[in-house]
This record gives C-alpha cells, structure tokens and sequence, in this order.
C-alpha cells in the first residue's frame, strides 16, 4: 500500500500547536507522510510570538526541491510566508516542480494577535501564489485584508468568496470562526456554486493552531484521493474533533487535540 505524502510549507511554532508542528500532527492522524520546508522559526507560545528568524528564501525553495526529487508530493499546504522573498520562492517551487493539490493558508496574523506577514508583502501573496492554489483558506480578518472591506454578514463572505476567486485559485473556503452567534458558518466556492459547513461554536479558548490544522487536513484528505469538496467536508470534521477535545495547556490560547480520534480520554478541560 503506498502512502499518501504531503509537504507543508510554513513556520515553526515553538509551542507545538500551530505552524508545521500543528500540521505534521494533522498528516499523521490521518494516516499520511508528512514533510516540511521551513520558513521562519518563531519564538512562541500560547501567551504570544516573542521573536521570528525568516529562512532564506533560497533555503525555502531547495527543501522543497530535494524532497520533491527524492521522496515525492501529493499534495501541498502552506502557512506562514512572513515576507515577499519567500512567498516568491514558493510560488516558482510550485511552478517548477509542478506540484499539486495546493492549500493556501494565507497566514497574516497569530492567534495572539501578533503580526506574521507585513501588510506591504500582502499583494505578493495575492498576485503570485493565492492564483497557483487549489484551494485558499483565510479567516475573516485575513479575507477583510485581501479584498479591502469589511465582512459582517453571509452575504458579505459570499462576496469576499467571489472577489478572493477572481484572484485566480480554484476555490475558495472562508472560515466563518470569527462572526458572532453560536453557529459557526464556513462557506466554500468554487466559481460555480456556495456549499455551507455549519457547525457548533465549541465554548473553549483553547483554539490555537485552528487555522493550520484545517488547511493541512484538507491537504492531508487531498493527498488520499478525496476530491477538494469532500476534502474539504472530511477536514472540517476532524477540527470540528479537535476543538472539542482541545486541551487547556500553557497560559493563552492551548492548542487543538490533533489525536483526538484515537485518544479521546486525554483532555484537560
């Protein structure tokens, strides 16, 4: 039996619940290989981001390439690209090598709060790789940056949908997390039609890494086969898992339970 083999592309979060750690986990709840090329190494926590040394962009690009030559890749997620050197490098990685199966997490902000892209590198991120992806995942703030307005209802994610599709991926998920109402409303596009995930809010602070984990799993999901809708369904379920397993560690935002599913007994409420 061959395993399916996905490569995030992203950041290392020293506390373990987001970036590539988060999404290392994510691959192997799933049953899938996971590589990394690693794009900044922070100094984190769950309180806050104390310091970031970005990898050169070079760098970037040749751990792609040597694990793309040697061991192979079904599918791609990416996270924190904290500058344009580096989100070029990915982008001509991407081209080069002819990767698929893309999920782009467009990463502008940690859970704290602190910044992780610099806003003047933002239109990279919209011209040179948002276009290449199969899939773009921003939340609420990171879509309000990429079209310039305000999202407060469904109709306004719909709209941001349709304006981030014109941008050039093959679809769209806008995760809905940050609106009010105990209903949470994710709202997937593909050019053609809405497809609405509903779920409930999980009463928790413990959410750091959400954002990772769901991008990796739907990559995680795309690398076994699955068509991006039914990826994207699957992916949502198992965060959906995590969150309410999620477990109360460190003095912040804790991280996600990535092994919810076969330890469901290991919580800290």
């Amino acid at each position: 039996m061959k395993i399916p083999r996905a490569l995030t592309i992203a950041g290392s979060d020293s506390g373990g619940g987001a970036g590539l750690q988060a999404d290392l986990k994510t691959f192997t709840a799933l049953g899938v290989y996971g590589m990394t090329a690693v794009t900044s190494i922070t100094v984190q926590n769950t309180v806050g981001v104390f310091g970031v040394v970005d990898v050169p962009p070079e760098v970037v690009y040749n751990q792609i390439k040597v694990v793309v030559e040697d061991i192979g890749v079904d599918a791609v997620k990416t996270g924190m690209l904290s500058h344009a050197g580096i989100i070029e490098a990915v982008a001509r990685a991407v081209k080069d090598f002819k990767l698929e199966n893309l999920v782009v997490d467009p990463v502008m902000r940690a859970k704290s709060g602190d910044p992780l892209l610099k806003s003047s590198d933002e239109v990279a991120l919209k011209e040179l790789l948002i276009p290449l992806a199969t899939v773009v995942t921003p939340n609420i703030p990171e879509a309000c940056a990429l079209v310039g307005k305000d999202i407060k209802t469904l109709e306004d994610m719909e709209r941001a949908c349709k304006e981030i599709y014109s941008m050039g991926p093959s679809a769209v998920l806008l995760k809905g997390g940050h609106m009010e109402g105990d209903i949470l409303v994710d709202v997937f596009y593909d050019g053609t039609s809405f497809e609405y995930l509903s779920y409930k809010r999980v009463p928790t602070k413990n959410t750091h890494g959400t954002g990772c984990t769901l991008a990796s799993a739907i990559a995680g999901y795309l690398a076994k086969g699955f068509d991006l809708k039914e990826a994207v369904r699957k992916a949502r379920e198992y965060v959906q898992g995590a969150i309410e397993h999620s477990l109360n560690l460190g003095k912040g935002h804790g991280p996600l339970n990535h092994m919810w599913q076969f330890y469901p007994e290991i919580q800290t409420p």
